[in-house]
């Protein structure tokens, strides 16, 4: 049997200094087309690959376009955890500075509270801070540096 589209010329096309050959295909347009079982079977396998085809490409855009989808939802929840993480790591290097800080301040205050367990330290502690005295004491109060810079300060004014 002789097949209509496989029959081929060979065109010579001079170029440069080589022959190159192109393919040209001739449509015939006077040829009626044979109606029988095989045929028409023929037709079917071809129209089936042809759906088929269409098919994949069609699954396979939807596909690409899911996985596009998926893969910035993705990418946009990383971002968004990574710069949370980043703000969270920020508040714990402040947290902790604020801990050493209560920390040392609560050293503090037991050593103070250790002193105030001493009578010594009370009674000094009284007399700066009150006033008082003991037995044939004579309280002298000098004002303190930085009231004296004050003064200074102000007489120069």
């Amino acid at each position: 049997m002789y097949n209509l589209w496989s029959s081929i010329d060979w065109i010579v096309v001079e170029g440069s200094a080589d022959m190159v050959r192109k393919k040209t295909k001739q449509t015939p347009t006077n040829i009626a087309k044979i109606k029988n079982e095989y045929v028409r079977t023929l037709q079917q396998k071809e129209e089936r690959k042809k759906v088929q085809k269409a098919r994949l490409y069609r699954n396979l855009v939807v596909f690409a376009v899911i996985a596009i989808v998926s893969l910035g939802f993705l990418l946009n929840t990383f971002w968004g955890q990574k710069k949370t993480l980043a703000a969270k790591e920020q508040e714990k290097q402040a947290l902790l500075i604020e801990l050493a800080e209560k920390e040392e301040e609560h050293v503090m205050l037991k050593r103070q509270l250790e002193k105030l367990n001493d009578d010594e330290y009370i009674a000094k502690l009284a007399r700066q801070e009150y006033f008082l005295s003991d037995k044939n004491e004579i309280i002298f109060s000098l004002p303190k540096k930085e009231e004296k810079d004050k003064k200074k300060d102000e007489e120069k004014e």
